[in-house]
């Protein structure tokens, strides 16, 4: 397995910088290292281009989160999903015979574990938990999809952006490198109603606003602004995937 960027990890701490990888068993694990690369994503590289065809699938590791972008229009897109170290992107759901339906952008930079798609053709051959995990990872990815939808329909604006805040903090931690601009553009919403709303946030002291980035400053205050769509999410996550990649309640 190659690095890029001069950094290196042990295949343990690669494998345990995402909640998919995590679950592998050591001989799949060593299966997919033969030709698996370690990459550095910066913030706004397309990491995925819509159109094209999947050659490789992305893990994000430990804070590295991706943007999945529906397209509006020639010059507008909003955020249908995001993804960072509990999932994959890049031929998991179509086995990679498909050109990308959606852009996807880097929204918090750093590593990712790229596996070339043939490899991972090759392991859901012949790995039942892969193939198992996989379908069991579209549930959740569809899940996040379709919520993502009731959620942009009915609820107002304060409390998607909690809620988009909030797993972003999952994922990223507590500072964001993240404009205001960039928020409203990944939530459908107009600049000047994003800047209201985290203007409020501020001064109600659930996050701190600084140059280029929004820092979590009370998370379970936020948690109370956000609507029921993110713990309906979160929980699905541990009911279809969890800690084993089986579900909840398996070992």
């Amino acid at each position: 397995m190659t690095h890029s960027g001069g950094h290196h990890q042990s295949s343990d701490e690669i494998f345990a910088g995402n909640r998919l990888l995590s679950t592998f068993p050591h001989p799949l694990r060593e299966q997919l290292l033969v030709g698996a690369t370690v990459i550095e994503l910066d913030q706004g590289s397309v990491a995925i281009e819509r159109g094209h065809e999947f050659h490789r699938s992305l893990f994000p590791l430990g804070a590295t989160t991706l943007s999945v972008l529906a397209q509006i229009d020639s010059t507008r897109a909003i955020e249908a999903a995001s993804i960072g170290r509990e999932g994959a992107i890049g031929g998991i759901v179509s086995c990679g015979h498909s050109p990308a339906f959606a852009r996807v952008e880097t929204l918090v930079a750093g590593r990712a574990l790229s596996v070339p798609m043939v490899l991972i053709e090759e392991a859901k051959a012949q790995s039942g938990h892969l193939r198992n995990l996989f379908c069991r990872y579209a549930d959740y990815l569809l899940a996040q999809i379709l919520q993502s939808a009731v959620c942009n329909a009915f609820h107002p604006i304060d409390a998607r952006t909690a809620r988009w805040l909030l797993t972003a903090h999952d994922r990223a931690g507590p500072r964001l490198q993240l404009t205001q601009a960039s928020l409203a553009r990944l939530l459908g919403a107009q600049r000047t109603t994003i800047n209201a709303v985290v203007r409020q946030f501020q001064d109600e002291g659930l996050i701190v606003i600084r140059r280029g980035a929004i820092e979590i400053a009370d998370r379970d205050r936020l948690r109370a602004r956000s609507c029921a769509c993110y713990e309906l999410v979160e929980d699905f996550f541990g009911e279809v995937i969890g800690e084993s990649g089986s579900g909840a309640g398996q070992a």
